[in-house]
C-alpha cells in the first residue's frame, strides 16, 4: 500500500490532519509533542469512478467517486537539530523510512514558534520552517552514511562493487533503492569514496528528495493572517484547514451535512438541530472553502499521490464483458499504479501468483488484447489472463 507521512514541527496540526483524513482516535492538544509514538491509519485518495461512464452501478463508490486506500503515518514533531538528538530526535526521522512521500505541514497561522510553543496568531513566520524538515532528514541520512563510511569502502573493495551498491545495501531499510542511489551519483558527479562533508550532505539531500518526495501544506489557513497567506502562496505552498475537514467529517457521519472529502462545499441537512455556535462554525468553514476551493485535506492527499508520486488508478477485472470479478462483483478493486506500468505489473500487484503465470491482458473497454509491455493509462479496466488463479 502506498504510504504518506505527515511531518513538521510539533503542534502544527499533524494529528488533527491525520484524524480528519482517517477518523482514527488520536490525541489532539495545543502543546508540543502530543504525538510521541507514530500513529498509523488508512486514508483515501479520490478519483472519479469509471462505473458512471459505463452506465453501471458498481456499489463500490459514493456518488460516482471512488476512494482508494493509502497508508498515512502521523509522526512525532520535529524540531531544529533533531538529527543531533534534540526533541524526540531520530525517533521521528526513523518513522519516515516507511513513507513513499511526505506531507510537510506548516502552521500557516504563525501561532506557534519553531518548537511548537503557542505564541499567538501571526507572531511567528511559518516561511522559516520551509527548509528545516528537508535539512534535518538529509543530515540524518548523512550521519548514517558517514558513520559507516569505512565499512562501506571495505565492502565495495571486498565485493569488487561500486560505492553506490555498498551505500544502497546500507540504507536498503530506509526504502531507498540502488537505482536511486546510482541516479543521484550520476547526476551529482560525486566520487562517493572521497566526498567531503558538504558534498556528501548535498548528495544525501538530493537522494532523499528523489526517494521521499515532499510537498508542503500550510495548515490552519482558517486562522492565518492574510499577509502570511500571501507570503506562503508566493512560495507555492498549498493550504488546508484540518480542523474544518474534521468538523465536516464528523457532521457528515452524524447526518447533519452532506459532504464527501474533497467536495468544494457541503449541504446542511438538518439545520434545525444546530445551535448558534454550530451554525457559526459551519458558516466559517463554508467561507474558507469558498475562498480555497475546499478544506485542502483531500486535495493534499490527492496531489501527493497523483502528482508527486505520479500514480494512476487502474481497475483489474476477470470478465471484460460485465466488468466484474469471478463472483459477479462489478469493478470490485482499484489499484494505484505508477504511470507507465504495464499489464504484467498490474498482474503482480493483484497477486504474485497471477503475475508469475501471466499470459496476456485484455482492454475491457475495447475487448482487444494488449501486449504485456503496453503502458497502462489512468482509469484503464484490464482483464488479466494467467495460468494461475
Amino acid at each position: 500500500m502506498i504510504t504518506l507521512a505527515l511531518a513538521g514541527k510539533p503542534n502544527c496540526g499533524k494529528s488533527t490532519f491525520f484524524k480528519a483524513a482517517t477518523l482514527a482516535n488520536v490525541e489532539i492538544a495545543n502543546y508540543p509533542f502530543t504525538t510521541i509514538d507514530a500513529n498509523h491509519g488508512v486514508a483515501y485518495v479520490r478519483s472519479p469512478c469509471v462505473c458512471r461512464e459505463l452506465g453501471l452501478s458498481c456499489g463500490n463508490c459514493k456518488d460516482g467517486v471512488r476512494f482508494v486506500p493509502i497508508g498515512l503515518i502521523d509522526v512525532a514533531g520535529l524540531v531544529p537539530e533533531a538529527h543531533k538528538g534534540k526533541g524526540l530526535g531520530n525517533q521521528f526521522l526513523d518513522h519516515l523510512r516507511q513513507a513513499d512521500a511526505i506531507l510537510h505541514l506548516l502552521d500557516a497561522s504563525g501561532s506557534t514558534d519553531a518548537e511548537g510553543n503557542p505564541v499567538g496568531a501571526g507572531s511567528h513566520d511559518p516561511a522559516e520552517e520551509i527548509e528545516f524538515v528537508e535539512y534535518e532528514m538529509s543530515m540524518w541520512l548523512y550521519g548514517i552514511i558517514d558513520k559507516h563510511r569505512s565499512k562501506i569502502q571495505r565492502q565495495a573493495q571486498a565485493k569488487s562493487s561500486s560505492m553506490a551498491h555498498a551505500i544502497a545495501d546500507l540504507i536498503a531499510g530506509l526504502g531507498i533503492s540502488y537505482e536511486q542511489v546510482r541516479a543521484v551519483e550520476l547526476e551529482t558527479g560525486l566520487d562517493l569514496a572521497h566526498a567531503g562533508e558538504q558534498d556528501l550532505a548535498r548528495f544525501c539531500r538530493r537522494l532523499l528528495s528523489l526517494a521521499k518526495p515532499m510537498m508542503m501544506v500550510g495548515n490552519r489557513v482558517d486562522e492565518a493572517p492574510e499577509a502570511l497567506v500571501e507570503k506562503l502562496r508566493a512560495r507555492g505552498i498549498r493550504f488546508a484547514t484540518a480542523a474544518g475537514e474534521l468538523a465536516l467529517r464528523n457532521a457528515a457521519q452524524a447526518g447533519i451535512v452532506k459532504y464527501l472529502p474533497g467536495d468544494p462545499s457541503f449541504t446542511i441537512l438538518k439545520p434545525e438541530t444546530l445551535n448558534p455556535a454550530q451554525k457559526g462554525g459551519l458558516e466559517r468553514i463554508a467561507g474558507v472553502m469558498g475562498k480555497y476551493g475546499g478544506t485542502g485535506v483531500q486535495e493534499a492527499l490527492n496531489q501527493a499521490v497523483f502528482s508527486l508520486l505520479d500514480l494512476m488508478v487502474v481497475y483489474p477485472v476477470e470478465d471484460e464483458h460485465k466488468y466484474s470479478d469471478g463472483k459477479g462483483r462489478v469493478l470490485p478493486d482499484a489499484h494505484l499504479m505508477k504511470k507507465g506500468s504495464t499489464p504484467r505489473d498490474l498482474a503482480f500487484r493483484v497477486h504474485t501468483d497471477i503475475g508469475e503465470g501471466f499470459l496476456y491482458a485484455v482492454d475491457a473497454r475495447t475487448k482487444m488484447r494488449v501486449k504485456d509491455t503496453h503502458p497502462l493509462k489512468d482509469r484503464d479496466i484490464i482483464k488479466i489472463v494467467s495460468t494461475r488463479k
